[in-house]
């Protein structure tokens, strides 16, 4: 079987969490101190901050920048749910805004029909490892005096013209067991805005900086020594783990991109796609995800239900219309590109795609 996704746990992770489990701290500590230092040069903020969850990392940023009820968040509904979840959660409003049919993001043209009195912040979406048009999403922040908060959680190491996503705006990373580095579950945000990364560490801890005493209403989102300590293994290995990952994709796209009936990913200029997923589109999807399957070939759709078509969101009166995004769900499948992925087993996918579509 060539699973869709694969973590790479080795002899280095377990005896960090050796070492954790067997010196008494096993809560948040000083390995999670070191992580989000080292997380925060690699990606070249100022702060970072650690908490249990990408998800958390959302929701805290999004706290911290002040986002509330009567606030709206303009955002993609082609994301995992998490993304409009978090807005949610602070009682403001995700207004989604249509997508880039080549590079499945944000359509940043979309985004300034979007805009309200009411919009507080941008949330793009580096989707599947490809980052956002953060040059167009800036430049609309600072025209409308806009927040923005990068859901980066699929784009560990990704770059936008030089510089890593996380760093435009407030980023915010999942360390799921299926992303591109993990710390088993986890999330971190980065940030060079001072006061921001502070209402972080008390919106993860209950709304305290000093024990007992709480400023504000938090949470217990809290990262433990045990994940920190994984995380700082795996972050050792990222570069090498998206080199691996960039590998695979140019060896699928190579063989796949002359393929009639099927569309290989797109990288943009000044873009360093780190391949979270690889993904295609075909129009016999449900044909070719079952060729895979027979084969023992893992295949992912991600996302089979735009956020804005699933019942809860419809229950609570979303009614919007976006073709493009709308079309990109019926069309798109993830193949195997992780590290773990061999040349042979490259070759196997390459040639049941190639079978799956005729």
């Amino acid at each position: 079987m060539i699973p869709i996704a694969k973590p790479d746990i080795g002899k280095e992770e377990i005896d960090a969490v050796s070492k954790v489990m067997t010196s008494g701290i096993i809560a948040e500590g000083k390995r999670v101190a070191e992580f989000e230092s080292a997380f925060a040069d690699y990606i070249g903020t100022e702060h970072a901050v650690a908490v249990n969850s990408g998800t958390a990392a959302l929701h805290t940023a999004l706290l911290a920048h002040g986002i509330g009820k009567g606030d709206e968040v303009i955002t993609t509904s082609f994301s995992f749910i998490a993304t409009a979840n978090s807005i949610m959660y602070t009682g403001a409003k995700p207004v989604f805004a249509d997508i880039d049919p080549e590079t499945f993001n944000i359509d940043p043209e979309k985004i300034e029909d979007s805009i309200t009195n009411d919009t507080k912040a941008l949330m793009p979406v580096h989707l599947y490892g490809h980052p956002a048009e953060m040059k167009a999403i800036n430049e609309i922040a600072e025209d409308h005096g806009l927040a923005i908060i990068e859901d980066a959680c699929q784009a560990h190491g990704a770059i936008y013209n030089g510089k890593k996503v996380g760093s435009f705006g407030t980023g915010a990373f999942s360390f799921y067991p299926t992303k591109n580095m993990t710390t088993g579950e986890g999330g971190i945000i980065t940030t060079n805005d001072s006061e921001v990364a502070r209402k972080a560490r008390m919106i993860r801890a209950h709304g305290s900086q000093e024990r007992y005493l709480h400023e504000m209403v938090g949470y217990n989102f809290r990262m433990t020594d045990i994940a920190a300590a994984i995380g700082l293994v795996q972050l050792k290995k990222i570069e090498r783990y998206n080199s691996a990952r960039r590998k695979n994709a140019y060896l699928l796209s190579e063989r796949l991109k002359d393929i009639p009936g099927i569309t290989v990913p797109t990288i943009r200029k000044g873009c360093g796609h780190v391949f979270h997923q690889y993904t295609i589109r075909v129009n016999n999807r449900e044909e070719l995800v079952t060729k895979l399957k027979q084969n023992e070939i893992g295949t992912g759709v991600y996302y089979p239900i735009p956020i804005h078509m699933q019942p809860t969101y419809i229950e609570a009166g979303y009614n919007y219309d976006l073709p493009i995004c709308e079309k990109a769900a019926k069309e798109v499948v993830s193949l195997p590109v992780h590290p773990g992925v061999s040349e042979q087993d490259i070759e196997q996918v390459i040639e049941n795609v190639i079978a799956g579509v005729k």
